[in-house]
């Protein structure tokens, strides 16, 4: 797989990237102009199921992104269009703030589609869950991040209590967001780009990069938000080059 120069599209992961909690990060505002100017493509990529697309698009506009609503692409709209796509009557256990947007469970559930509750992983909501998943409900999973930068430190994500819920019921979660392939493909035919002529920015090395990579799609990963010093080192997932920050991904794909 190798990075073609320049790409005819690039897919940009949201936190860690280009900013942390509420702050941008330093350059990142000035280096997506720069991208605008050249015309390319954007898709912008994120597993974040606490917000609704709407949100998530004007938070990034008020720290100074040139971000459009189209250009976003959530595992929350992901997950929805798959719910639809298959007639499946849901039980949510998900984050209160997605609940217009996803809607309501249904009184009786098919199956169980799990988001990133936050404070509202209670015991009690996790045991229904699990009550339902032991009846024989499939699971599915908005995404299974095991982490994720915030201003203060890393934080816990979803993917413990989607680990937990697999372990504790024996049934696997189909999962929607990165790093599942159907998630990148999505974005590609909406470009209406290969694979091939595209690349991915992300500061996650298994779910950003080896997702992409999966997709067959190239990945630039920088050493922000999620990015550790071992990513460097592992076995077996390479991007094809590991920058500083999103400035100098940028700089990577233009110049």
């Amino acid at each position: 797989m190798t990075l073609r120069h320049p790409p005819q599209a690039v897919l940009i992961d949201l936190a860690g990237v280009l900013h942390t909690g509420d702050m941008a990060l330093p350059g990142a505002v000035a280096a997506l102009a720069r991208l605008r100017r050249s015309g390319l493509p954007l898709r912008f990529l994120t597993n974040t199921t606490r917000s609704p697309s709407a949100s998530v698009v004007a938070r990034l506009q008020r720290m100074g992104f040139d971000l459009r609503p189209g250009e976003v692409q959530t595992a929350v709209l992901a997950t929805r269009k798959l719910v639809a796509m298959r007639g499946l009557k849901p039980h949510y256990l998900v984050h209160p703030d997605i609940a217009d947007e996803i809607g309501p469970s249904s009184r009786q559930p098919d199956c169980v589609v799990l988001g990133d509750a936050g404070a509202y992983f209670s015991y009690e909501a996790l045991n229904v869950v699990f009550r339902l998943l032991m009846q024989g409900l499939p699971l599915l999973a908005m995404a299974r991040n095991r982490y994720f930068m915030e201003e203060d430190g890393l934080s816990l994500d979803m993917g413990a209590y989607v680990a937990g819920l697999e372990y504790s019921s024996g049934r696997p979660a189909e999962i929607v967001g990165k790093p599942a392939r159907a998630f990148f493909e999505t974005a590609l035919a909406e470009l209406g780009i290969a694979a091939a002529d595209a690349v991915l920015i992300g500061d996650d090395l298994a779910d950003d990069i080896g997702g992409a990579q999966s997709a067959g799609i190239p990945g630039i990963l920088v050493r922000t938000g999620k990015f550790r010093p071992e990513d460097e080192q592992h076995a077996t997932l390479r991007p094809q080059r590991v920058v500083d920050d999103f400035t100098a991904a940028v700089a990577a794909v233009l110049d």
